[in-house]
């Protein structure tokens, strides 16, 4: 079992939180980046530096990650992709992407791009919160359940 994570943006409260989980349930994480970020003393845990450039670590989880694995992600084209693969995705408000939810996450995910670019809208989510936090827990918990059987 392994969890991803797209640490180039994932909070660091969501990844010490999956770590914690891996370190009680015994699976591998894989932090993907573009640039170094601070990897945890642990060996269940991996740093990988992609080459810079224009979506490299989101090919790069395309290519690794295979059903039955989760990654941790808030890309939604990413997830949208992981999820056309068959790979389990969570963003690290504790939001899973799949099938049934996919489209309108796109679309939803393409208006507020529209509207940012045309001005009427400014600025992205919210401050990350112990409400966040809860519910990424929660939901991590849940699939790592149901991954893991």
């Amino acid at each position: 079992m392994r969890v991803w994570i797209d640490a180039d943006a994932c909070p660091r409260a969501a990844r010490d939180q999956v770590v914690k989980f891996a370190l009680k349930r015994g699976f591998e994480v894989v932090l993907v980046a573009g640039q170094p970020v601070a990897r945890p003393g642990f060996t269940c845990v991996r740093l990988i530096v992609v080459p810079s450039g224009p979506d490299a670590a989101d090919d790069y989880l395309v290519e690794h990650a295979v059903p039955g694995e989760l990654v941790i992600c808030s890309d939604v084209p990413l997830a949208d992709r992981l999820v056309k693969k068959g790979v389990s995705a969570l963003d690290p408000r504790g939001r899973e992407f799949d099938e049934r939810n996919m489209g309108e996450r796109l679309a939803v995910r393409n208006l507020f791009t529209e509207l940012r670019e045309q001005g009427q809208m400014g600025g992205g989510q919210a401050a990350y919160g112990e409400k966040d936090r809860q519910a990424f827990a929660n939901a991590l918990d849940r699939i790592l359940t149901r991954l893991m059987k």
